[in-house]
């Protein structure tokens, strides 16, 4: 009888533990991981919501142009003052982050976004006006990006942080996107008015569901050491390379997206469509162009998670300068191979924005974040709002008589393209100097 005794013994002791499908010790690991997950999916969602008055003003900008009879230059001056104003509350707000909670400003910043939308479509009468709302509506958004992408941060470990930061940036590229096509149709429809009101409402839809995510933000208020200008972030070495290297990216990816639509209206008319013709497909088609840099990073960020920040984001660079230096020289190109090339060209042009981003929140203390976060803005953007004007001299000087004759078209666009290409080109070199470093190894978890 002892021995069937010490038989049941020794099953029990093989099997029990197999009824669970993981260990004990890893199952809170997983529910967690999942936990997790499904928040980063819901906030993308908000997130993308809250991005649809992104680029309303440009979608409409013909229709608010011919109602108030605005220059080309006026028209430009109103979405700079946007433009500005995002960069201002951008480079603060993020700085706050050390001092405040990132969830009571990107709350606050989306709701005054859309009271600064609502604000532009009903009370805007003329071109005074309208640069004071846009420049309002500026302040607003410019408060969700990095403190949003710091909600993302803090919540994922370095590990797993470029893919969730990749998500994120996905929702911003889609939503902008998503802002273009929505606020046009809209607006062809009902009139720019309507079309500023229906993506202020869905940015309300995006604010009021964040509300229930945000609601257990991981975030903790900074220590007292924190409160005042983290200005030791440009003493970090490592830090102040790799926002010079976004510096490099987003003037590459400003450039290409402010005159994308301009060069494919350009080359549609060489190949026989009538300037009515080319320019409305070329703004649809931009949207979509713009639009697949989305995938390109949720993609660049899993991958940076798996062989390394640097090498992910100097791969990149080094693709995207490539498609730069190139992209120019196929104007008259049949538009289905140049919008193919497009798609390509903006596939890479915005996929290390992720990748970059992840890396400064590993180089950059936890108590002075925000502070990097900020300058990170400023320094981006500043560049981002240079390369158009820049791309603008080099198209006029590299086609003598166009600027002499406003209804002549600039034929030679390689060298205008080839100056964003020669500015990426930049980053791959900032990104070897960042790995040699000691500090390299805080990304990614050890991967660099």
């Amino acid at each position: 009888m002892g021995r069937p005794g010490k038989t049941v013994e020794t099953v029990a002791q093989v099997r029990l533990p197999s009824l669970a499908p993981f260990p004990a010790a890893a199952r809170p690991a997983d529910a967690e991981a999942v936990q997790r997950s499904s928040w980063l999916l819901k906030f993308c969602v908000a997130y993308g919501f809250i991005m649809l008055v992104f680029l309303n003003y440009a979608a409409v900008l013909p229709l608010v142009q011919r109602e108030w009879g605005l220059s080309n230059s006026a028209a430009g001056v109103i979405f700079s003052a946007y433009q500005v104003g995002y960069i201002a509350s951008a480079t603060l707000l993020s700085y706050l982050t050390d001092r405040i909670r990132a969830r009571s400003i990107f709350l606050l910043s989306a709701s005054w976004s859309v009271v600064a939308n609502l604000l532009f479509a009903l009370l805007a009468v003329d071109y005074a006006s309208a640069v004071v709302y846009r420049a309002l509506a500026g302040l607003g958004m410019g408060g969700t990006y990095m403190p949003g992408l710091k909600l993302v941060a803090d919540r994922f470990p370095s590990a797993q942080r470029g893919r969730a930061v990749g998500f994120f940036t996905s929702a911003f590229v889609f939503g902008a996107a998503a802002s273009t096509l929505l606020s046009g149709m809209v607006g062809s429809l009902a009139g720019w008015r309507f079309a500023i009101i229906t993506t202020a409402a869905g940015t309300l839809v995006g604010t009021l569901l964040c509300l229930p995510i945000l609601q257990d933000d991981r975030g903790a208020p900074a220590a007292e050491g924190a409160r005042r200008l983290r200005l030791e972030v440009l003493r970090n070495g490592p830090a102040v390379l790799m926002i010079l290297t976004y510096a490099a990216h987003m003037w590459e990816q400003y450039g290409m997206r402010a005159w994308m639509a301009t060069f494919l209206a350009t080359s549609f008319m060489l190949t026989g469509y009538s300037k009515g013709e080319a320019t409305a497909y070329s703004a649809g088609l931009t949207a979509i162009i713009v639009a697949a840099g989305g995938f390109a990073t949720s993609l660049a960020g899993i991958v940076s998670d798996r062989i390394g920040r640097t090498r992910t984001a100097s791969g990149i660079m080094l693709l995207s300068a490539a498609c730069s230096l190139g992209f120019g020289w196929l104007l008259g190109l049949p538009p289905v191979l140049l919008v193919a090339a497009g798609l390509v060209y903006s596939f890479f042009v915005v996929a290390e924005t992720p990748v970059l981003s992840t890396g400064l929140t590993e180089l950059a203390p936890a108590h002075s974040l925000g502070a990097a976060m900020g300058f990170q803005t400023l320094v981006g953007f500043l560049a981002a709002a240079a390369s158009p004007t820049v791309f603008g001299w080099v198209l006029d000087r590299t086609n003598p008589g166009v600027p002499e004759n406003p209804g002549s078209m600039p034929l030679t666009w390689g060298w205008a393209f080839g100056v964003l290409g020669v500015g990426a080109l930049v980053g791959p070199v900032l990104l070897a100097v960042v790995r040699r470093l000691p500090e390299s190894a805080k990304m990614a978890a050890g991967r660099q």
